[in-house]
């Protein structure tokens, strides 16, 4: 009998240990990226991420508009 199976394709992290470090893809175990690289994609991130007045403002609209919605509902 033989100990070993053949695999065609294996799609896994073999020499991880842990069941769920064996599902994560190739790229998650590569080397990291050079620091100015990415703080350059840190800068970039966060200048997408910022919420600008308008982004503020249709917020509050929508909390007041469903505030009040749900007050007079209740009321």
């Amino acid at each position: 009998m033989r100990s070993m199976t053949r695999r065609a394709l294996v799609l896994t992290q073999e020499s991880a240990g842990h069941w769920f470090r064996r599902s994560l893809p190739p790229h998650v175990f590569s080397d990291p990226l050079p620091a100015d690289v990415e703080a350059g994609e840190n800068l970039e991130a966060a200048r997408r991420w910022r919420l600008s007045g308008g982004d503020w403002k249709g917020f509050m609209a929508t909390y007041c508009a469903s505030f009040v919605a749900i007050t007079v509902f209740i009321a």
